[in-house]
């Protein structure tokens, strides 16, 4: 079988450079946007909405823009349009410097650049089990990208300080626009049924269709696990230095969670077909269950190293279930509207998480982690049942 890498003009290839860049805008903003809206007056209370906003906008337009691109004649076309609109969204910021102004457009800049990850995400798995790769390798340059982004480029507001954000970002995000028209095509070409065909049970071709209790619980799972997982990148940080953890340890504690994610992603392949989709989603919530419970306890800095290791789980696991599960159970008219909809779930859980947590540090601490135990608890609740009600295909 042929390596991602053998041919350069394999579509593997070409897909693994675009999903390289997918983060990197984002992995840029997590460094510098902060720092800059500082330096330009902005309070902590706006930075907030400033960062809540484009949430609120992904929450309404995922399934919409899914849709759309389901509809397309290619994934690669919606990609094409979607990351042209990502390079200029972030345009007008050389011009504006008070809060409604950057309010607006960050908005339409994190919205453009959200949109990206579920079509490409829908699009290279079905992609990747048509050819027989590795959808595994080919997305774990996504998270290559973003540790390319905060830990290298990030590095560069040491030397030139946060005004170099704007042009980095643009520049970014035009280079991923460029990288747009090297994408292969993801769908197959289309085929005349046959009377087997034809007899064959197909697949829901609406989302509304699939949208059954038993179908929907497995994604709920993954959205509560994962709202714990964006408490890291919102609090950890704050709460590690609060309780006494050296601030030269918190890079690397971020950094080892995203290194451990990568590893499993690029060796998913020696394991990911002997264990079903929701199977991984039961071991990414009793993993964030172990992970975030022990965080709970304010552990010294050496356990806290082992409890991001999990993040490889209770993240990068999770997530392989999730969009397998959507492969698995839906078919290439409604791939990206349901992997759409898996993202509003994970989005409006983070919006919950995010608030509730910042009341319970405020009262409680550490022990606000406790919060994302329950959320586990319910996670694993939710896909034993979904189990129950529907048991698993056969090594899918």
């Amino acid at each position: 079988m042929p390596s991602a890498v053998s041919r350069l003009d394999s579509p593997e290839l070409r897909a693994s450079i675009y999903q390289f860049t997918v983060y990197i805008p984002g992995g840029v903003a997590s460094v510098f946007l902060g720092i800059w809206l500082s330096e330009h007056g902005i309070p902590a209370d706006q930075i907030g909405l400033i960062n809540a906003l484009p949430t609120l906008c992904l929450l309404l337009l995922n399934i919409l823009v899914g849709r759309i691109a389901d509809k397309a004649d290619d994934w690669r076309t919606a990609l094409i349009y979607i990351s042209i609109a990502s390079a200029l969204a972030p345009l007008p910021l050389y011009f504006v410097s008070e809060f409604w102004g950057i309010l607006l457009v960050w908005a339409l800049c994190s919205t453009t650049n959200g949109l990206v990850a579920p079509v490409i995400d829908a699009a290279t798995v079905r992609m990747t089990r048509r050819n027989g790769t590795d959808f595994g390798v080919i997305r774990a340059w996504a998270t290559v990208g973003y540790v390319f982004a905060a830990g290298g480029l990030g590095l560069l507001i040491n030397f030139w300080g946060s005004g170099v954000f704007i042009s980095l970002y643009v520049a970014m995000v035009v280079i991923r626009a460029f990288l747009a028209f090297l994408l292969p095509r993801f769908r197959a070409p289309a085929q005349k049924v046959t009377l087997a065909d034809a007899a064959a049970p197909a697949m829901p071709s609406r989302l509304k269709d699939s949208l059954q209790l038993w179908f929907i619980l497995p994604l709920l799972a993954f959205a509560l696990v994962n709202s714990s997982n964006s408490l890291i990148g919102g609090f950890a940080a704050l709460v590690w230095f609060e309780n006494g953890i050296p601030s030269y340890y918190l890079g690397p504690l971020l950094g080892i969670a995203a290194t451990g994610e990568a590893v499993l992603m690029f060796a998913w392949r020696r394991f990911g077909g002997r264990v079903s989709a929701r199977t991984m989603i039961l071991v990414a919530a009793l993993a964030g269950l172990v992970r975030f419970t022990v965080m709970a306890f304010n552990p010294p800095v050496e356990v806290l190293f082992f409890t991001q290791l999990l993040h490889a789980f209770s993240f990068g696991m999770g997530y392989f279930g999730v969009v397998h599960f959507i492969a698995n159970w839906t078919n290439e008219a409604n791939a990206a509207e349901a992997q759409g909809f898996a993202n509003m779930l994970s989005m409006g859980a983070a919006m919950t998480a995010l608030t509730v947590f910042g009341v319970l540090v405020e009262h409680f601490g550490t022990h606000a982690f406790f919060y994302s135990t329950a959320t586990a608890l319910l996670a694993v609740v939710c896909v034993l049942w979904s189990l129950k009600l529907r048991p698993p295909k056969a090594l899918v």
